[in-house]
């Protein structure tokens, strides 16, 4: 997973950092290592994906609830109008505590959630750093004479970062948007198919707009992983 830091020189001849950063070579490989390290986390991601699409069910469902308060209040304006009743406040309270009870547990998930992802994200930085650690120290003198000290340490800090931080917003937005994405079509589907519909079409033209996006910004995060290893190597 360690972006490769080696210097390269451009087309013309400019200085290192200019050529492409190469793949990880075995990637498969790397990927299941990872997922290796992150089996003795199993039951702590468990309790984040159970709080996780918890906390976003009960963020979907308040607009709906909300919106029972505005038909509430709707129907009440008519019958006033008719002179037939008046707006039933009793009921649009009653609706405000539960709508406020469940936004309370949502945001009471969301923060279960965090915690326990950034404590996995602290005890999976630790245990990759002393894996490095226990490797570098069985390593031959030659390989530090090979490399500088600013390109080993970009191993331990700048690499373990940056796989680190992925970990922290890759997985909760993953089980997030997965779990919103659902719950939105319910709701959409049980309010109006037909704007269900509409949205589900929608979507496609979404998808390769965010895959152009991604496909033009990738270099540039490649380009800043590149330039930190030649900034540690000034040192």
């Amino acid at each position: 997973m360690a972006v490769n830091h080696k210097p390269k020189r451009g087309p013309m001849g400019g200085g290192p950092g200019r050529g492409p950063i190469e793949k990880a070579k075995n990637f498969r490989g790397t990927l299941k290592k990872l997922l290796g390290h992150l089996a003795k986390f199993k039951f702590l991601i468990a309790v984040v994906i159970v709080c996780a699409i918890i906390s976003t069910i009960f963020n979907i469902v308040g607009p709906k609830i909300l919106g029972n308060i505005t038909t509430e209040i709707y129907a009440g304006v008519m019958k006033m109008i008719a002179g037939t009743g008046e707006i039933d406040f009793g009921a649009i309270q009653k609706t405000v505590v539960v709508l406020l009870s469940i936004y309370i547990i949502s945001v009471a998930f969301s923060y279960i959630q965090s915690f326990v992802m950034v404590g996995i994200g602290q005890k999976f930085t630790y245990s990759l750093r002393k894996g490095i650690s226990q490797k570098i120290n069985k390593l031959p003198i030659k390989y530090f004479d090979q490399k500088t000290h600013g390109e080993v340490l970009s191993y331990i800090t700048n690499d373990v970062d940056t796989i680190a931080q992925n970990l922290n917003q890759s997985v909760t937005q993953l089980i997030t948007s997965i779990t919103t994405v659902v719950g939105i079509l319910i709701m959409m589907i049980s309010i109006s198919w037909k704007m269900a519909v509409v949205a589900v079409l929608v979507l496609p033209v979404s998808l390769l707009f965010i895959m152009l996006v991604i496909s033009k910004s990738q270099k540039y995060f490649k380009n800043q992983q590149e330039y930190l290893g030649h900034v540690n190597r000034a040192y």
